[in-house]
């Protein structure tokens, strides 16, 4: 591990916060990011659908929220949720299923034989605008930002966003116990974890929903093994703060 990789995650460490929303406030944050994101910038859904500039599904009350929070400012940097398939004594289709089924491949996913207990999504991860770099805004949901006043080393965390995002999930998946993990992605997003040593496995067909995208699945102990040091040092203090609130909020 470098010693600019090792600073980079210390650094992030120590500009932004990482939090399960359990409360109504914390979640309200998180769905103005989706809102901001999702409707506001990229038109993905009707602003007319959320006058109160938080997106929101029948999912939300039985998933489980995070949230990054830019310790300076205040302001919620970026967010993402994990999605049971088992919830509340019941099973249910997962977003992917219900929205994107013609994209699975049933045959392979069948072959997997999972239980479904153990079976979740990670969706709605999401890297508010303000920390994004302008010129790409048009580009993809991650990135850098230009638009606050910080430090050149400071700016230079914003670009772990999304991944810290990512792992804060891969960290909830292990709490939670939903180990075996699907998520609709577009493609450059498993081409950047595979060079983390993260690898997904394509179960599906690229198809045209909010852009191109196609379903992947990965098993939380696959993505722990295989991770980068670097990002394993990251993925170690993200889990020890939400195991706290975990423990905390008795979920």
């Amino acid at each position: 591990m470098s010693d600019t990789k090792i600073k980079l995650t210390t650094s992030f460490q120590h500009y932004f916060a990482v939090q399960l929303a359990t409360t109504a406030e914390l979640k309200s944050k998180v769905y103005h990011v989706r809102y901001r994101v999702y409707c506001d910038e990229f038109g993905y859904e009707p602003v007319e659908l959320y006058p109160d500039q938080e997106e929101k599904d029948e999912y939300d009350d039985t998933s489980l929220h995070c949230l990054i929070m830019h310790k300076d400012s205040g302001l919620p940097a970026g967010c993402v949720r994990l999605v049971p398939a088992y919830a509340q004594g019941e099973f249910r289709l997962l977003p992917l299923e219900k929205h994107c089924a013609e994209s699975l491949d049933q045959q392979q996913i069948e072959q997997m034989n999972l239980d479904r207990k153990t079976v979740c999504e990670i969706s709605r991860l999401a890297v508010d605008r303000v920390f994004r770099r302008r010129s790409g805004e048009e580009l993809t949901r991650f990135g850098e930002v230009d638009g606050l006043d910080v430090t050149h080393q400071e700016r230079r965390t914003f670009s772990l966003i999304a991944i810290a995002a990512f792992l804060a999930a891969t960290a909830m998946t292990d709490l939670s116990r939903k180990t075996n993990v699907f998520a609709m992605m577009e493609p450059f997003l498993p081409r950047m974890m595979k060079r983390s040593g993260i690898i997904f496995e394509k179960v599906g067909f690229d198809m045209d929903y909010r852009g191109i995208r196609a379903p992947y699945f990965i098993q939380t102990e696959s993505a722990l093994t295989h991770m980068q040091p670097d990002l394993r040092d990251l993925y170690d203090w993200i889990y020890r703060q939400l195991a706290q609130q975990y423990s905390d909020a008795e979920l």
